[in-house]
């Protein structure tokens, strides 16, 4: 018999969750690694992110339609929220880059491993490509013509979802802003500490699906949402408005200009703010300001 030499034996990898203080850790790492990618997979990552969340909205808009005849509110809400988590599960597990999910890299900001410009340049380049990849969605999603679909009871959700949008307040729709990221930012903070898929889906299910059914606003998402209300006003044809007994003249504040400065701006103010500061600094000076110091 011949003796067998064995090498050192690799340890499993461990599947229990990370902690806070690591995941602070972590936060900060992949937040200079997004600050530092190159503007090309930046924006292409970004393009997909807008179009993943689009996803999220048209499966929201689908399952709402006409769900307030048989459901509550309530309930309404909720399962628009809960399919909606498709978007951040696409963005996370696929790979995109998204602009309320990248207000994290406050986080390497505040530890001065990210530059303001870096930080910005990621921002702006996150939210063009997201604003991009979210209206080529809304253009092949209007060449489907799926809004005429059930009567045309989905265009009528599209438009009803769009106009509730344009009729905000721009402080209501700043605090709305800010809730609604400080519940993306914790979904991303939770899939820190995930180590299978399955956790980070998990991760993502419950604050997503929270913020959808308190109404909330999350600018990347309207960015889909209130374009597909505005050019289904637009091009629509005489037939659908016929089947839902409605007319273009019935959503009078849906309108472009109300979409950048009623809704547009001061959502995302909000989400910076419930991002950035509710989430990204408030983990940093806990778990990343006292080793730095």
């Amino acid at each position: 018999m011949s003796d067998t030499k064995q090498g050192p034996v690799a340890p499993m990898p461990s599947l229990d969750a990370m902690l806070p203080p690591q995941m602070a850790l972590k936060a900060e790492s992949v937040g200079v690694a997004k600050a530092e990618m190159g503007w090309r997979n930046t924006l292409a990552l970004a393009v997909l992110a807008g179009a993943f969340i689009s996803l999220g909205a048209v499966f929201a808009t689908v399952v709402t339609a006409g769900a307030t005849d048989y459901l509550s509110f309530g309930v309404t809400k909720l399962l628009g929220g809960l399919v909606f988590s498709l978007g951040l599960i696409l963005v996370i597990i696929a790979g995109a880059e998204l602009f309320t999910g990248n207000n994290l890299i406050v986080m390497a900001w505040a530890d001065g491993q990210v530059s303001t410009w870096r930080l910005l340049r990621n921002w702006g380049l996150v939210y063009l490509g997201n604003f991009a990849g979210s209206l080529a969605t809304v253009f092949l999603m209007l060449a489907t013509r799926q809004y005429e679909f059930g009567g045309g009871l989905i265009g009528l959700n599209a438009l009803t979802i769009a106009a509730g949008k344009t009729d905000l307040g721009f402080m209501q729709a700043v605090a709305l802003g800010i809730m609604c990221n400080a519940l993306v930012c914790l979904a991303v903070w939770l899939c820190l500490s995930a180590r299978t898929v399955t956790d980070k889906i998990l991760a993502i299910i419950f604050p997503i699906t929270a913020f959808v059914a308190a109404g909330f606003e999350h600018s990347i998402a309207n960015m889909y949402f209130i374009p597909m209300g505005l050019l289904i006003k637009a091009t629509a044809p005489d037939s659908f408005w016929q089947a839902i007994s409605r007319t273009g003249a019935d959503y009078p504040n849906l309108t472009w200009p109300n979409f950048f400065l009623v809704n547009l701006l001061p959502v995302t103010l909000g989400n910076i703010i419930g991002g950035s500061l509710l989430v990204g600094l408030v983990y940093w000076f806990v778990y990343i300001r006292k080793r730095a110091r």
